[in-house]
């Protein structure tokens, strides 16, 4: 199940985050502010749901934690909405190691993007991976996702400034796979 994270949803998003920080944390930008770091926080998770709020009311991001048997395994984001010409976005994801490998995030990432295309009525979606993220990169493979080409150095990951290969769908593409991705994922 999908859906936006509220502050009461702090006990089990911190618990997954702190036991999974090695595993995620070379893979996101580095905190800034690690005094409202909102794994350690819940003035700064609540916050975070705010903003999150505020994104999904400006037609700008929807976040979504990502559940699975009731529990929280991960999220799956639809960040940087842009309207006029571009009608694009983004999709991000993370997931609990334990969770990984069972298709949870590829089937997250086809449902935001039925969304995404049939409910927001946006042109594109785009995910962008760090190369060396084999994980992320199974899920494009999974969901046959066309990639594009690699950005340099595009976003700060960890302190660094990373290359991200970029993965791109469009609506025309989606309008012709949207019964595969049906059969398979919803």
């Amino acid at each position: 199940m999908l859906r936006p994270l509220v502050a009461t949803d702090f006990p089990p998003w911190t618990e997954v985050r702190v036991r999974n920080e090695d595993w995620l944390l070379h893979w996101e930008p580095s905190r800034i502010n690690h005094l409202a770091d909102p794994t350690r926080s819940r003035d700064a998770f609540a916050s975070r749901c705010v903003g999150r709020d505020r994104e999904r009311m400006a037609g700008t991001g929807f976040g979504f934690g990502l559940f699975v048997d009731n529990a929280l395994a991960g999220e799956v984001n639809i960040n940087n909405i842009v309207r006029g010409a571009l009608q694009c976005g983004t999709i991000g994801y993370w997931i609990d190691r334990s969770r990984a490998g069972h298709g949870y995030v590829a089937e997250g990432v086809a449902v935001s993007l039925r969304f995404a295309f049939e409910e927001l009525h946006l042109h594109r979606m785009e995910i962008c991976i760090v190369p060396r993220n084999t994980n992320s990169r199974r899920v494009m493979e999974k969901l046959q996702i066309r990639e594009e080409g690699t950005a340099e150095r595009y976003l700060e990951i960890n302190g660094t400034w990373e290359d991200h290969i970029r993965f791109g769908i469009t609506s025309e593409e989606w309008a012709t796979r949207h019964p595969e991705f049906g059969e398979r994922w919803f």
